[in-house]
Order: structure tokens, then C-alpha cells, then sequence
């Protein structure tokens, strides 16, 4: 099941802002449901639309979203765990502009696995921490690399630093999903979450540990290989097997045409 967050493109009879809402997609046809992270199973409302007819977005607005450092390659697994967050306010959808911004040095794009949290998870145990999930989505973690020694939010943080969609995918096999990343036109190697460290069970049982995750909260998985750095102007397209293409152009910060959308 492929599920979507979406806006109408036109505007409402009475020039109102459309506003946003969740569907289910099928071939070319969008079949709007309601919010599946609401706590109750979504449902259908009965209306259906073009998909061409609407703008995704990032297929959740996640309290939390939670990286992984030093999980990109199995030898990583001689370092212990190492988490750290992004903002709310980092997160942007499919086609929309990443804010490059200026005088920071390296800025390296991430293709990554992002896992989307289903509901409620405290304490789980690595062999259910998959009941916790919702489904799968693919996940751009920008990083300014020169800064991520000195100060780690910051490299992070940036607003636009977290590219997500285009859609939620609700049956994948996490274990061995393949990366490929492209970088203005330039074809990085395949990576593969097999590749990983950890795997997305023993992250979620290790985050779960000591924090509580919520229904809609991100955590990216790590790159296995999948990163390099980006210039203004370039275009970084990330895409699996089952999990769609996502590509979002590089713009200088002062060009961005818009802002991340607020928590609900």
C-alpha cells in the first residue's frame, strides 16, 4: 500500500488554500483515505483524484526525526549506537527547493532508508520492533559536513535538510532495500541497507530504550554508501525499488520560494 499526504493544486471556489489530506495510490489515481496516524485504522472517504491533479508533500509531519551516525557500513557495528536529531522545520516534500546555505563549506546529500513510525513505541524488543512501523519512505539527510564535528545540530538542522517522500510504502523488506543516488546528472554507486550496521529492528529497539516514539516520527536508517557533496544548481534524485523517486533541486538560501511546513 503506497500512501500519500497531498494538496489539492488549484485553489478552493472561494480562493481558500487547499487544504492537505492523506490518499492511498493506485496507478494514476489517488483514493483519499483518512489520517493514518490518528490512532484509528484509516479509512477511505470515497473521493478519488488524478494524481497528476495534486502536489505531494512529505508523506508525514513527524514530531521527531531521529538519524543514525555510524551505521552506514558493517564495520561500523564495532562503534556503539549513535542517534542524533533534526528539526521539524528541516523537513521538506518531493520537487521542493533544498536551501543551500552559504559559507558553511561541504554540503553532502544522503540517500537513506526512512522509516515512519506507526504508533505509539516505548521499550520494544528487536524481535516486534517492526510492528511499530508503519511503512517506509525514502530519506535525504543533507549535511553541512564541515560543521558536523563542531556543532552536530547545526550540520543537520538547516532548514530543508530533510528531503522525505514521495510516498509510504507499507509492504518493503527493510533488509536489503537498494539505494541509488543521483547528483546532478552524476550516478553514485548502489548502496543497499543490507550494507548496514544495524538493521531498522535493532535501531528501534535501541531508540525505544530511553525515548518514546510517536506516530508519524521519522528515523533514518543511515547511508550505506549513498552520500556526496552538492552545489546550487544541481538536482539530487534518490530512488528503490517499491519506494519511487524522490528529487529535489539544490538552491542558494536566499532563493528558496518555501518554508517548511509548522507541526500540527
Amino acid at each position: 500500500m503506497r500512501i500519500v499526504r497531498f494538496r489539492p493544486q488549484r485553489t478552493t471556489a472561494t480562493g481558500e488554500e487547499p487544504v492537505a489530506g492523506y490518499g492511498l495510490v493506485e496507478g494514476d489515481v489517488l483514493h483519499q483515505m483518512t489520517d493514518p496516524f490518528k490512532g484509528k485504522t484509516p479509512r477511505p472517504t470515497g473521493r478519488t483524484l488524478p494524481l497528476d491533479s495534486v502536489l505531494l508533500l512529505a508523506p508525514t509531519e513527524p514530531g521527531l526525526v531521529i538519524g543514525m551516525a555510524r551505521n552506514g557500513e558493517p564495520d561500523d557495528r564495532r562503534f556503539p549506537p549513535n542517534a542524533f536529531l533534526k528539526p521539524h522545520g528541516s523537513v521538506i516534500g518531493p520537487g521542493d527547493p533544498i536551501p543551500l546555505p552559504g559559507h558553511v563549506g561541504r554540503v553532502d546529500a544522503e540517500g537513506e532508508l526512512a522509516v515512519v513510525i506507526g504508533r505509539t513505541a516505548r521499550n520494544l524488543a528487536v524481535g516486534d520492533a517492526l510492528d511499530a512501523v508503519l511503512g517506509y519512505t525514502l530519506g535525504n539527510d543533507v549535511t553541512a559536513r564541515d560543521l558536523q564535528a563542531g556543532d552536530p545540530l547545526q550540520a543537520k538542522g538547516y532548514d530543508g535538510f530533510t528531503p522525505l517522500g514521495p510516498w509510504i510504502e507499507t509492504d518493503l523488506d527493510a533488509g536489503a532495500v537498494d539505494l541509488a543516488v543521483s547528483i546532478g546528472g552524476r550516478s553514485l554507486p548502489v548502496g543497499s541497507t543490507a550494507r548496514l550496521a544495524r538493521g531498522v529492528s535493532e535501531i528501534l529497539a535501541y531508540l525505544t530504550s530511553f525515548l518514546t516514539l510517536h506516530p508519524g516520527d521519522v528515523v533514518l536508517a543511515g547511508a550505506p554508501g549513498t552520500y556526496g557533496p552538492v552545489t546550487a544548481g544541481e538536482t539530487v534524485t534518490i530512488s528503490a525499488p517499491g519506494l519511487g523517486v524522490l528529487t529535489n533541486p539544490v538552491v542558494p538560501a536566499r532563493t528558496a520560494p518555501r518554508t517548511p511546513e509548522r507541526p500540527r
